[in-house]
């Protein structure tokens, strides 16, 4: 790597011989990785890169032969699905197989440009993007106007919201979204449906810190990501991306069971709705941390044990009647010295998890 502006510090990029380690195969792992996160956002050096992996004896040739099918493709698509149509007895097929939007696509192929970029010149959008009016003159010629939005027909607004919910990761898209809404749900049905009045808090309490635990045990690992191992190999998955998800499990988490716990009757003496935060903050900061040496999946089930041999039990021996609930559950949520040792433990499964950053930048064995 080169430095630019010596004296202003990490401001470097990528140099020839880097380059072509990298096309190569045999640039250090950590070389690999500065170059592939540098270049997301340097397009000189992206250039560069990219001319060193097209002219490698081995990746040229084959990148050459992709972007050969592709535009191959991408001619005889157009016309099996015109061909199609026609034969289907639609009107509009004869006449979008005549059109300058058609001919676009096989001018590009052959010319390697993007399908529809003549289009797009002519009236200064993008393809899929705004909206775009194409007129034609003569006979048979027609007047089209479109709000497209996209290939996949759906807006951009809509089509961004959904990839951040999909790159929110699994957790928010599958079962455990329905059990949080469950308990918070069916805590207040049973306070104030069933009749149990202020003996549903303490319940409530020992309950809400395993469903954080639970979501970020199904948001990352090999067994709960169908896209792990290519999310694993991008320069931010690894701890970035799991710290991610797991943020956005604890920002649906916190607020439901919150909310739901402030609702509920207060018991005179009991610890408040928020008493659980600091423990559910420990025990998800302690999952993660485990599980840089056992996997995601295994840490979040020890640590989950581990709560319910030492909290939850003990908590409930003295039967699930209001007073003994909350008797049993207050030792642990409730008073500073329980929440600051809460904290103390947060943190110290914070540094560990620091310390340990870099082991998962490996995938998990099975």
């Amino acid at each position: 790597m080169r430095r630019e502006r010596s004296g202003l510090g990490p401001d470097w990029h990528v140099g020839g011989e880097l380059a072509a380690r990298y096309a190569a195969g045999t640039a250090a792992e950590s070389d690999a990785w500065s170059l592939e996160k540098h270049v997301e956002a340097c397009g000189a050096c992206a250039a560069a890169v990219s001319s060193a992996v097209r002219a490698g004896p081995e990746t040229g040739p084959l990148l050459a032969g992709i972007r050969a099918a592709v535009l191959e493709r991408a001619v005889q698509e157009p016309r099996e699905s015109v061909g199609s149509r026609a034969y289907a007895g639609d009107p509009e097929a004869h006449e979008s197989a005549a059109s300058p939007a058609y001919a676009d696509t096989g001018t590009a192929a052959r010319t390697g440009a993007a399908p529809g970029a003549g289009a797009a010149a002519r009236t200064g959008a993008g393809p899929g993007i705004g909206t775009s009016t194409r007129t034609g003159t003569g006979p048979g010629a027609s007047t089209t106007t479109s709000t497209g939005a996209g290939t996949t027909g759906v807006p951009p607004r809509l089509s961004r919201a959904a990839r951040v919910v999909w790159a929110a990761g699994p957790a928010l898209r599958g079962a455990w979204l329905v059990a949080l809404v469950v308990v918070a749900l069916g805590a207040v049905a049973l306070s104030y449906g069933a009749g149990l009045g202020a003996s549903v808090r303490p319940l409530l309490l020992v309950t809400a810190p395993v469903l954080p635990l639970a979501g970020v045990a199904l948001s990352y690992g090999l067994h709960a990501d169908p896209l792990y191992e290519i999310a694993t190999s991008t320069p931010s998955g690894g701890l970035r991306l799991l710290l991610t998800r797991a943020a956005a499990v604890l920002a649906v988490s916190v607020p439901a069971l919150t909310l739901a716990g402030a609702v509920l009757p207060v018991a005179a003496g009991g610890p408040g709705a928020a008493a659980w935060l600091l423990p559910g903050l420990a025990l998800t900061i302690a999952a993660l941390a485990l599980g840089s040496f056992v996997g995601g999946r295994r840490g979040a089930a020890a640590v989950g044990a581990a709560w319910l041999a030492f909290v939850v039990a003990p908590a409930t021996a003295g039967g699930p009647a209001g007073a003994a609930l909350m008797a049993g559950a207050s030792p642990y949520f409730a008073g500073p010295a329980v929440q600051s040792g809460w904290a103390a433990g947060a943190a110290a499964c914070a540094l560990l998890l620091a310390a340990r950053r870099r082991s998962f930048d490996h995938l998990e064995t099975p």
